[in-house]
């Protein structure tokens, strides 16, 4: 199911922001022409993702400071060991769409 999140100019590049879509915190990055939606919740402690540190394609959790691959939702560090569910997007115009089926 794709829901339209935003316009572009509303997607940060190098930095997180979170967006509620359907329900489900979902945060939304743009690198150069690419756009990454990943879960906002860390899945160590149910901390705010998109308030973390952003290095390349590696989220930090601002609380304990898990990783996550935004590409992969795949875990980096401790303290947690359950990947983040990660969307898939697509551009429409100046339009972002997520896929909630692809989490």
């Amino acid at each position: 199911m794709w829901i339209r999140v935003g316009t572009l100019d509303e997607i940060p590049v190098g930095t997180a922001k979170a967006f509620i879509v359907a329900g489900r915190a979902i945060a939304l990055t743009r690198m150069g022409d690419q756009i990454f939606a990943f879960g906002d919740v860390c899945t160590h402690d149910g901390g705010p993702l998109a308030e973390g540190k952003l290095e390349g394609y590696v989220i930090q959790c601002p609380r304990h400071g898990a990783r996550f691959d935004i590409r992969t939702g795949r875990v980096l560090r401790l303290p947690a060991v359950s990947p983040i569910p990660v969307y898939e997007v697509k551009l429409e115009s100046n339009e972002v769409w997520v896929n909630l089926e692809s989490g």
